[in-house]
């Protein structure tokens, strides 16, 4: 058993050929995709065959959906160990304006806000915009 069957297995999702291929392109790539980017890479693959891999990978944890302000809805795979627990998991997005790439800060967690009593949060999401060090050319943000 490979190493991405293991992990979609310990997520209860069953590692079938096209789920172990998308798993394996996320991982490759070091910014959020889109479900665009998805039927460009596997363009023999429906695209409801993908976006439903895409929601699977999210309903179980594998991956989170990032809302970075551009309107179209990005997918990045979860750190090892990561439960997309509100108090615990959250991370910083950045949102490249130059390139128009979404990464994930995981090294930057999103502290516990306190909210005021009869609040819920069901979602949090923070994204930074500006320029990616890449388009900077500088190592360091």
């Amino acid at each position: 058993m490979t190493d991405i069957e293991e992990i979609l297995m310990n997520h209860d999702v069953r590692p079938t050929a096209m789920r172990i291929l998308i798993y394996k392109y996320m991982a490759n790539k070091n910014i959020a995709v889109t479900l665009s980017d998805m039927e460009t890479a596997f363009a023999k693959a429906e695209r409801t065959t993908l976006y439903r891999t895409l929601k699977t990978f999210e309903e179980n944890g594998i991956a989170h959906q990032i809302d970075d302000g551009t309107g179209i809805a990005k997918y990045a795979l979860c750190e090892n160990g990561c439960n997309c627990e509100i108090d615990q998991d959250l991370h910083l997005h950045f949102h490249c304006t130059n390139c128009d790439e979404t990464i994930c800060l995981t090294e930057h967690k999103i502290p516990h806000i306190n909210l005021p009593t009869g609040y819920i949060a069901e979602d949090v999401n923070l994204v930074i915009t500006g320029i990616c060090k890449k388009c900077t050319g500088k190592n360091a943000l």
